[in-house]
């Protein structure tokens, strides 16, 4: 093949794992040409996974260095439900991005523990009779409402809680005291 300009050759649409692409490395100062297969510059490129969701988000090169969507929405992503029926439930740092439905005819208390972490974040749906109160874990954490409230209203309810510091949370949503 004669030599050709890069912008001359055609574009590569659809490369098999064991196709060559030249590169030219230059860290020294040095230009040398390279080879490296398709397969090897996938296995290179960044993949992140987000726990207990599902869905496809396509994203630009630029979204994942700078997190600016440009107003795209993200869609598709469901949060897990993770059911409870009994009266008392601890929450787990495995229900950080779930919905957590409450259902009982009695009253029900969720414990905050500490260790979940800043930024763990938990929606909550009243769907029983029994109302929800919210309880810290003797003292170690800390659940702040602006209204001092520590309950979800009332039943079909939802109330979120958030940790923006470690062992430190707020609750919002239709609450009550």
């Amino acid at each position: 093949m004669a030599n050709k300009k890069i912008t001359a050759l055609p574009e590569l649409t659809s490369p098999a794992g064991a196709d060559l692409l030249a590169i030219v490395d230059d860290v020294a100062g040095t230009p040398t040409t390279k080879k490296i297969t398709a397969t090897n510059i996938m296995g290179l490129a960044p993949v992140q996974s987000v726990a207990g969701r599902t869905g496809t988000v396509t994203v630009d090169a630029g979204d994942l260095t700078d997190g600016n969507f440009d107003g795209t929405a993200i869609s598709g992503f469901d949060a897990s439900i993770h059911d409870q029926t009994g009266t008392a439930y601890t929450l787990l740092a495995s229900d950080n991005g779930k919905v957590v439905v409450l259902n009982n005819g009695s009253a029900i208390t969720v414990t905050v523990p500490s260790g979940l972490g800043a930024g763990f974040n938990c929606s909550f749906v009243q769907k029983g009779a029994g109302q929800v109160s919210f309880s810290d874990d003797s003292g170690a954490t800390a659940i702040n409402n602006r209204q001092s409230h520590t309950k979800i209203n009332a039943q079909y309810g939802v109330a979120s809680l958030l940790a923006y510091a470690a062992d430190t949370f707020v609750l919002a949503g239709d609450t009550a005291s």
